[in-house]
This record gives C-alpha cells, structure tokens and sequence, in this order.
C-alpha cells in the first residue's frame, strides 16, 4: 500500500538535520499539543488526519533547535512550567500517533511568552506555524503525482475490501483537501483523472 500521506514514507527515513519544538493549538478549543519532532508536518498529519482543520496553524509556532537534545530540554523545561495545565487529549486524536500526552489546556498565552524570549535570545522561530507547513506541502508536490495516483488506482479497483477502498478514497480527499485549504494549488501536480475527480468529488469550479 502506498504511504498514508505523500512524503511520509521520506519523513520515516529522517536522521539528521534540524529538529523543532511545536506548539499546535486546537482550533475550537483551549487544548494545544507540545512536542518535539524532526518533521512537524509529518507529526500533523499522525495526530489528525485533517490536522489543517483540527489545529489553528496560525496560532500555532515551531521553534527550531540544532539538535533532538536542545529540543527535548526546551520542551521539558515547558512540561515543567506547565505541570498544573495538564489536560487530556481532545477527542479525535489518534490513539496510534501516541497524542494522548503534553496536551494543556489554558497555556497558549504562557508558550507563547516563552517562545518570544528564545526568539530574542536567537533561535529560529515559525510564528504563526502556516507559512512553514504551506512550504513544506509545496516542496513536496514533486512527489504527489504518483503518490495520488497510486492512492486512485487503490480506490478505484473493485476487487479490494470495500472497507480500504473508502479509507484510500478519503485518505486522497483529506491529503489533496489540504494542499487547496493552505493554498498550494496541487492541480498541476497531480494526473488530469485524479483532479477531476477531486473537483467532482468537491464541487469546485
């Protein structure tokens, strides 16, 4: 089976290069997600599958580190400060993607002075976080041609369970859903077939 979303299968690969620290706000409600990764766009895309909707990216912030180490002692430091915001997961996170700890609730404004000073003391921050995840998901589009293709063929072959041909159809909408809702035009991108069935399929123009 083709990977879950275009570019994860590289993302698994990832040893080296830069790690960051992020904060992911829900959208519609006073929970966020602390964390470290060496690829936030594939940790988005664990925790939801439609995690453009699910969190405020413009509320959301990366702060950049050198390291995996000098990520994971900013994001302590901030577990500790924020000991008695410890909340639950919100519904909808994915059991399998671990989301069910560092969520807080109430803490966005105290992450945010925080995240403020590390800027002044000369870390590279991403604030608000929707830039930096809308240049991934353009740098990427080299690699969504065959990846959406492959997911179409998936979808559309009638001797597969009914069941993984309706979890490839909406892991396609979902994937393709994101790229127009952060306003990366995919459609050059992808097979003239899968286009015009995702404007069929989403009643676009």
């Amino acid at each position: 089976m083709p990977p879950t979303q275009p570019g994860e299968a590289r993302s698994s690969l990832l040893s080296r290069g830069p790690c960051h620290v992020y904060v992911l706000p829900c959208a519609y409600e006073d929970f966020l997600k602390l964390g470290f990764s060496r690829d936030p766009l594939a940790r988005l895309r664990s925790l939801h599958p439609r995690y453009f909707e699910f969190f405020d990216l413009d509320r959301a912030f990366l702060v950049e580190t050198e390291t995996v180490r000098d990520a994971r002692r900013i994001e302590l430091a901030w577990r500790r400060e924020l000991r008695l915001h410890n909340a639950p997961a919100p519904l909808g996170v994915r059991d399998e993607a671990a989301g069910h700890t560092e969520w807080y609730r109430g803490a966005h404004a105290i992450l945010g002075r925080s995240m403020r000073a590390l800027r002044e003391a000369g870390h590279r921050v991403h604030d608000p976080a929707a830039p930096w995840v809308r240049d991934r998901l353009a740098a990427e589009s080299d690699r969504v041609y065959a990846w959406s293709e492959a997911m179409f063929d998936g979808m559309q072959d009638l001797a597969a369970d009914p069941a993984v041909r309706s979890r490839l159809r909406q892991t396609l909408l979902d994937a393709l859903d994101a790229y127009r809702v952060m306003g990366v035009g995919v459609d050059p991108f992808v097979p003239a077939r899968v286009w015009e069935w995702y404007r069929q399929a989403r009643g676009l123009e």
